[in-house]
């Protein structure tokens, strides 16, 4: 499939009086036109810290030092701020986690949608401004549009709050939009029908979507690609359907494992056991390999690198792994 996004070897690291946090360590991923591509892993494993890679909304202390993000065939990091500024929200939009803390508690969320046009079209007036947001409105399914163009943010429920982030962030057509944990403290129906939206949405405006999640049940709702991250790399990498039929890493597993199961007996819910590292004292070799209970000793002194294996779902894209167990059965994959 043609590419939209491509990120290649990214690597955005905080400098700090205690120390350097590689918070993205070398990552890449890919976004092809017209899909859907899930970004998985624990808090603090590094997917908001590549999303704002992404969108250049990295500050003091925190610095990309390596990589390249290529959107079609312009790298976004030779790109100035004024140009940037350009970008955002008009070929690339995000979706924030919390909408009540993205919303601007004292403009009213017509006005604030309206800007995201203003400042991108300046030949388009208000009131022609104010009717493509009452229709994007319709589009993301907020009842009664006109009497909510003039609600602030405090005034809607937290299901309507985040269908005017995604009204917001594709009020513009933008090629891809990023969703950061877009069903945060939603409850699971307004969940499914955020889900729902979102799908429909890509489907008709041919948008790509980045979605960022810790909940696996989610990728597999509406994701076509997942990458699995932890403590700023990329553990895992494959097709939908491949990964959940064919899980490879130790820790995708744990992942898939901690998934709650509706059963009519009662069992204890799983978790990986041992915390997400401290990104300033990595352990020697894999990351993950303090948690893994299939650590070898040469887990604790090498690094892994990425293997390409063969899918065993038909027609499915190669499958990559960051762990030595596959080094018999794959090949070793430049990164």
């Amino acid at each position: 499939m043609e590419e939209l996004l491509r990120v290649n070897n990214l690597k955005t690291h905080f400098f700090t009086k205690k120390g350097v946090v590689p918070a993205v360590d070398g990552v890449s991923i890919s976004v092809p036109k017209s899909s859907i591509v899930g970004l998985v892993g624990e808090s603090g494993c590094g997917k908001s810290m590549t999303a704002m890679s992404i969108m250049q909304l990295i500050q003091k202390p925190g610095k990309i030092i390596n990589g390249s993000i290529e959107l079609e065939e312009d790298n976004l990091l030779t790109y100035s701020k004024d140009e940037m500024r350009n970008i955002r929200g008009n070929k690339i939009s995000m979706i924030f986690q919390e909408p009540m803390t993205a919303l601007n508690p004292v403009y009213t969320v017509g006005r604030q949608v309206r800007e995201a046009i203003t400042i991108h079209h300046s030949n388009i007036g208000k009131e022609e401004a104010k009717q493509k947001v009452l229709d994007i409105f319709k589009a993301v399914g907020i009842p009664e549009p006109e009497r909510r163009y003039n609600s602030y943010p405090h005034q809607l429920s937290g299901g309507l709050r985040q269908r005017v982030m995604i009204g917001m962030a594709m009020v513009c057509n933008p090629k891809l939009m990023i969703a950061d944990e877009p069903t945060t403290a939603l409850d699971v129906t307004i969940e499914a029908q955020i889900l729902s939206l979102m799908k429909n949405l890509q489907k008709e405006r041919d948008t790509s979507i980045l979605m960022i999640t810790h909940n696996l049940g989610v990728v597999a709702e509406v994701c076509d690609y997942i990458y699995v991250m932890y403590a700023g790399k990329v553990m895992e990498q494959a097709n939908t359907f491949e990964l959940f039929k064919n899980t490879c890493h130790p820790y995708t597993e744990g992942l898939m494992k901690s998934i709650p199961k509706i059963t009519s007996e009662k069992q204890r819910l799983y978790n990986i056991k041992g915390v997400v590292p401290n990104l300033m004292k990595l352990p020697k070799g894999c990351r993950f390999c303090p948690r893994c209970d299939n650590a070898k000793p040469r887990c604790f002194e090498e690094e892994p690198p990425l293997y390409k294996i063969k899918s065993v779902v038909e027609g499915s894209e190669d499958h990559y792994v960051r762990c030595f167990m596959h080094e018999d059965s794959g090949v070793k994959y430049d990164e």
